[in-house]
């Protein structure tokens, strides 16, 4: 891999493919690298997908990273919050979300560590996990592939897996993928998590070994770099200050003892 690429590129342009052919619907990312990646999606592939400046307000452009609404074009429409929750029912959106804990089936966790009655942290409750995940597609962003966070089975489910919603009969329930700094996740057919790609320079074991359930990377292809126009993007209309590589722990550097892993909460 070029060593000017960094792995927080890589997911970005990862976080971009997850709209492609999404057409006319919101894009709501949570994260600074997701929400790059809505940003680029909109000035290459998907033109059509709908941006938010995180409030109220609809950007006809995207803007720089930081920047207000304004500052990428004309303010073309304005949905306040109670908007949003029509706009959910109709499943026209689609959202990359975090976890604080995911499963092997996709069953996410926002709310709590620990048990219930009990937990030993209160976390951000489901907030709206719940109805994204039975109303429209989902896809999740973890910046650092953990296997604290990849558990057998969550504290408490938030975002619906797929053996959650099969039992329940929920109809627009939609699991996209995981992008994390190792690798893309999807799902197979039983709806389990499988590995979709490993990213250029990482040890596909490091995926398995972080990972809190039986997970097989050792045949799994190389995500995709990103394109030198998307690289150009990035680096000077979306993100010029480089917020996102301090969002994303890269693992070669790690590897090479040039930065600790921060531990996560739990």
């Amino acid at each position: 891999m070029p060593n000017d690429i960094t792995i927080a590129e890589i997911c970005v342009a990862a976080c971009s493919d997850i709209y492609r052919e999404s057409g006319e619907l919101l894009a709501h990312a949570v994260g600074i690298v997701p929400s790059i990646g809505a940003r680029l999606a909109k000035l290459t592939h998907s033109p059509d997908i709908i941006l938010s400046d995180g409030e109220a307000f609809m950007m006809s452009e995207a803007s720089p990273l930081g920047k207000p609404a304004s500052a990428g074009g004309v303010i073309e429409g304005w949905a306040p919050f109670r908007r949003i929750f029509d706009i959910v029912a109709t499943g026209r959106r689609q959202s990359i979300m975090g976890a604080s804990q995911i499963d092997q089936y996709g069953n996410q966790n926002i709310s709590l560590i620990g048990d219930w009655d009990k937990p030993k942290r209160q976390l951000i409750g489901v907030r709206g996990a719940p109805g994204n995940t039975a109303n429209h597609r989902v896809d999740y962003w973890i910046a650092r592939h953990s296997a604290r966070l990849f558990v057998e089975s969550v504290d408490m489910v938030s975002g619906v897996g797929n053996d959650r919603a099969k039992a329940a009969g929920l109809k627009h329930h939609h699991l996209g993928v995981i992008i994390t700094n190792l690798a893309v996740l999807g799902y197979d057919e039983d709806g389990r998590v499988k590995v979709l790609s490993v990213h250029p320079g990482v040890d596909p074991q490091d995926v398995t070994d972080n990972t809190g359930f039986p997970l097989d990377a050792s045949n799994a292809p190389e995500t995709r770099l990103p394109t030198n126009e998307e690289l150009r993007l990035i680096r000077e209309v979306i993100d010029p200050r480089a917020v996102r590589n301090r969002e994303v722990i890269d693992p070669r550097a790690v590897r090479n003892r040039e930065v600790a892993v921060p531990q996560p909460v739990g």
